[in-house]
């Protein structure tokens, strides 16, 4: 069986080289030598490890100072709810501007979502 600190001391190997990585990347992204399609998914992978990773050290804080079983799922879902709300406070905002144009399809997909999470919120609050 693996000892806990075999598997903490491997990942921290995998974290630093990732970093290394990272680092390295910046000057490709910055000639802009890397196409569009490629970055969406970058900066996709990049948010959600960038989230978790912050989630997990939230989580281990807690742990360290008593403050209660705070999952890191938990904390995922909690900074979901926060950057939804703010990104609906920035949409309606965007919204009634006269100067920016928003795609019809996208806002009916958006409304049809929305509308769905409404009622799964009705029946649990």
């Amino acid at each position: 069986m693996e000892c806990a600190t075999d598997s903490g001391a491997r990942i921290a190997k995998r974290v630093g080289r990732t970093i290394a990585e990272l680092r390295a990347l910046q000057e490709p992204l910055l000639a802009g030598e890397v196409d569009p399609t490629t970055l969406v998914d970058f900066r996709d992978a990049l948010n959600r490890v960038r989230n978790t990773a912050w989630a997990a050290q939230q989580s281990a804080s807690a742990a360290l100072h008593a403050d209660g079983p705070t999952t890191v799922a938990s904390l995922l879902a909690l900074e979901r709810v926060r950057a939804a709300y703010q990104l609906c406070q920035l949409i309606r905002e965007d919204m009634r501007r006269e100067d920016i144009g928003l795609q019809k399809g996208t806002l009916v997909q958006f409304c049809s979502v929305a509308q769905e999470l409404v009622n799964e919120l009705k029946d649990r609050l």
